[in-house]
C-alpha cells in the first residue's frame, strides 16, 4: 500500500522525466557493463573537481535592478542566464533566502514583447472588435511567453494601460502599427528610460517568467548528480553552494560538461565510447517523424511559439517539398529582434527565411547564412562533441547523405545522457524530498 501511495503522488513532471530517460535507456545501445563503468566513475568524481567559470566569479543579478540593467549586464559579461539575489536577505547565511531563482535573457525578451505588442494594440482598441484584436495579438506573444494566463495576464494588461498612456502623451499615432513600429524605433531608449519598464524590475518577472528551477549541489557532490540534473532532469545550469555558505562558488552548465567531455580526450574511459559511431550508440535518441522543425516561409513568431509548445531551444528550418536543412533557429536568436529595430517593428509579418537572411547581415560574413550545423549516423559520438564544444551550440541535427533530409536531432542533454543512468532509487536516496518536491512545481 505504501509503494502505491508514493507511485501515486507522483507528478506530472516527475513522469515526464521518467518518460524521457526511460526512452533514452531503451534506445541507448551502450553495453551495460560499459554503462555501469561510467555511471560509477562520475559517481566518485566530485562537484569540486570541476574547472571554475571563467574569471572565477559567478555573476549575479540583483532582484530590485531594472530590466533593462539586468539585460545590459548579461550582454557585456555574454552570459545567457544568471542567479537573482534577494537584496532583503543580503546578509542571511541561508542560500534558501538569499537567492530566489534564475533568470535568463531569452525571458526578459519575451516579456518585453508581450507588453510593447499588448501596449501597442491598446491605443487603437476602442471598440469590442478592437478590443478582440488586442486579444488575439496577446495570445499570440503570451504564448510565446510560457503560456501567461490567468493572473498574470490580468497583471499585463494593466501594465499594457500604463503603455498605452506612455505612449498616447508621446504622440505616437492612434493604430497600433504605427505604436508598435515607435516602440520598435525607440526601443532602448523605452526599456532604460521609459514606464512601464524603467520601473520593472527583476523579482517582478521571475516568478512567471523563469525557465528552471533554482536546484544547487554542493562541492562535494557527484559529478553523477549535477549529469542527472542537466540530462534527466532538463536542468540548464547547476549552481554549486557550500555547506555553511549562502553564496554560489561554481555555475555548471550542460554546455561546460560537454565541453569538460572534450577535455577528456586520450583517456581510456571516454575514448571507448567516443570511437563509436553514433547510430551504434542509438543517437539521435528520436525517429524522424518526431523532429519539430519549423518551414523557411512560415513566420518567425511561429518558430518561437512551437520551442515553447514543445519545450525545446531551437529547430531546424527546412524548405521545399525535400524538407531539405535550410538554417537553424534559437530562441537566443530571440534577441535579434530587439537589436535590430527593422525586425522588431515588423516581427508580426516576418517570415523565419528572413529573419535569417537579416541576422545573417548583422555578422562579418557578408551577410552570408551560416550554414547549419550538421553531423551523419555515421559520425563517431567524439566528433559530435568536439563540435558542440568547439562551435559552442546546443544542438547538432543528424541529416541524411546529399539530400540534407533531417533524421534526427542531438542535444547537449541527449550526449550527456549517454554516459550515465540513474541507479536504483537515487533521486530519493541522494537528492531527498526536498529537491524532488523542487523539481516537481
Amino acid at each position: 500500500m505504501a509503494a502505491k501511495t508514493k507511485q501515486d503522488s507522483k507528478s506530472g513532471k516527475d513522469e515526464r522525466y521518467d518518460a524521457y530517460f526511460d526512452m533514452v535507456q531503451s534506445r541507448k545501445k551502450v553495453p551495460c557493463a560499459l554503462q555501469e563503468k561510467l555511471t560509477s566513475a562520475f559517481a566518485k568524481i566530485p562537484v569540486s573537481s570541476f574547472p571554475k567559470v571563467p574569471g572565477g566569479k559567478v555573476i549575479e543579478i540583483q532582484a530590485d535592478m531594472s530590466i533593462g540593467d539586468a539585460l545590459k549586464v548579461l550582454s557585456e559579461t555574454n552570459i545567457l542566464s544568471a542567479p537573482v539575489v534577494n537584496p532583503d536577505a543580503s546578509d542571511s547565511k541561508d542560500w534558501r533566502n538569499r537567492y530566489l531563482g534564475i533568470v535568463d535573457y531569452s525571458a526578459i525578451v519575451l516579456y518585453v514583447m508581450q507588453t510593447a505588442e499588448i501596449a501597442a494594440v491598446t491605443l487603437s482598441a476602442t471598440s469590442a472588435a478592437a478590443a478582440g484584436v488586442g486579444t488575439a495579438a496577446a495570445g499570440t506573444i503570451g504564448a510565446l511567453a510560457l503560456g501567461a494566463t490567468g493572473p498574470l495576464a490580468v497583471a499585463g494588461l494593466t501594465v499594457a494601460a500604463v503603455g498605452a498612456a506612455v505612449a498616447a502623451d508621446r504622440g505616437m499615432g492612434k493604430d497600433a502599427a504605427t505604436a508598435a513600429d515607435k516602440l520598435g524605433n525607440d526601443f532602448y531608449k523605452v526599456i532604460l528610460h521609459e514606464e512601464p519598464f524603467k520601473s520593472t524590475t527583476v523579482r517582478s518577472i521571475l516568478k512567471s517568467y523563469r525557465w528552471v528551477p533554482f536546484v544547487p549541489v554542493a562541492p562535494d557532490s557527484s559529478m553523477l548528480s549535477v549529469m542527472l540534473l542537466l540530462s534527466k532532469y532538463r536542468l540548464r545550469n547547476v549552481p554549486v553552494i557550500e555547506l555553511g555558505s549562502p553564496c554560489i562558488n561554481n555555475f555548471i552548465t550542460q554546455s561546460a560538461v560537454v565541453h569538460g567531455l572534450q577535455e577528456c580526450r586520450g583517456r581510456d574511459w571516454l575514448d571507448c565510447i567516443a570511437a563509436h559511431p553514433i547510430s551504434d550508440l542509438g543517437l539521435p535518441f528520436m525517429s524522424p517523424d518526431q523532429v519539430v522543425s519549423v518551414r523557411d516561409n512560415e513566420l518567425v513568431l511561429e518558430a518561437f511559439k512551437k520551442m515553447k509548445e514543445n519545450q525545446i531551444g531551437g529547430l531546424p528550418v527546412v524548405e521545399g517539398e525535400s524538407m531539405k536543412i535550410f538554417g537553424n533557429i534559437s530562441i537566443r536568436d530571440i534577441r535579434f529582434l530587439l537589436l535590430k529595430p527593422e525586425l522588431f517593428t515588423s516581427f508580426r509579418e516576418l517570415t523565419v527565411k528572413d529573419f535569417i537572411k537579416a541576422v545573417a547581415s548583422t555578422t562579418e560574413d557578408n551577410g552570408k547564412i551560416v550554414t547549419p550545423i550538421t553531423c551523419q549516423s555515421s559520425s563517431t559520438l567524439g566528433t559530435v562533441i568536439d563540435t558542440l564544444a568547439s562551435r559552442a551550440v546546443h544542438r547538432i541535427y543528424v541529416v541524411s547523405g546529399e539530400g540534407k533530409q533531417v533524421l534526427g536531432v542531438v542535444t547537449l542533454r541527449d550526449v550527456i545522457s549517454c554516459f550515465i543512468t540513474e541507479p536504483p532509487n537515487f533521486f530519493d536516496d541522494y537528492f531527498g524530498f526536498t529537491v524532488k518536491e523542487i523539481l516537481s512545481r
